[in-house]
């Protein structure tokens, strides 16, 4: 029976087995931090063999590597498919949608923020994280820059700039999704959405106002 087991668990696609053992990463790094992460931590995890383990990334390297670009991937693509949707009826309505988004639950996940600071501690040292994480911060930042932009020849504000805009913006972000995670008793994702909702109401009033609510669950 145990033989029937361990061979219908190799039998598994080559992608799920890696995504079990990404999943495994990030929940033994935000266990153990990314220093106390190691193969056998994540195949504990996993509920998996050393051998499996090897079998889809050779070194630790790689896997941490696989996923951070995971992490980041996800993000990316959740934002740049809002932004680039057309169902929503107005710019003011996709920037309130972006507000959704950056404190939804998914995005601000206990275990994705551990990973993504745990990561960047590190990326001063690491120059495969520090290209991961520097690629995922411009394309966030781009990605909004162009909304803010748009905003910004629609509603006419004259002394807005949307480069800076932005920086400050995703600045912003990373300090409250920090708070989230080291302070969840002082900063929870009600306040913390909050505070960026003041910054975008104050940068564009005609398109978003402070006391704007989400409907994120």
């Amino acid at each position: 029976m145990a033989a029937s087991k361990d061979k219908l668990r190799r039998a598994l696609p080559k992608e799920v087995r890696k995504q079990q053992l990404i999943d495994a990463t990030s929940r033994s790094i935000a266990k153990n931090g990314l220093s106390g992460t190691t193969m056998a931590t994540i195949t504990r995890e996993a509920e998996l063999s050393m051998g499996i383990a090897n079998l889809h990334f050779k070194s630790k390297d790689m896997l941490l590597s696989a996923t951070l670009a995971h992490i980041t991937d996800e993000y990316n693509s959740g934002q740049s498919g809002l932004l680039s949707s057309t169902e929503y009826s107005s710019l003011a309505d996709k920037l309130k949608a972006l507000l959704d988004f950056n404190f939804s639950a998914k995005v601000t996940q206990k275990n994705k923020l551990a990973v993504w600071f745990a990561f960047w501690g590190e990326a001063k040292f690491r120059p495969t994280y520090k290209r991961i994480c520097s690629t995922s911060d411009a394309m966030a930042e781009k990605a909004i820059g162009d909304l803010f932009q748009q905003i910004i020849d629609e509603g006419r504000y004259k002394e807005a700039d949307a480069e800076l805009l932005a920086i400050g913006y995703t600045a912003l972000l990373d300090g409250l999704w920090l708070d989230l995670l080291v302070t969840p008793r002082t900063v929870n994702r009600e306040k913390a959405r909050k505070v960026a909702c003041h910054y975008l109401a104050s940068a564009f009033p005609k398109h978003i106002k402070v006391d704007v609510t989400s409907h994120d669950k």
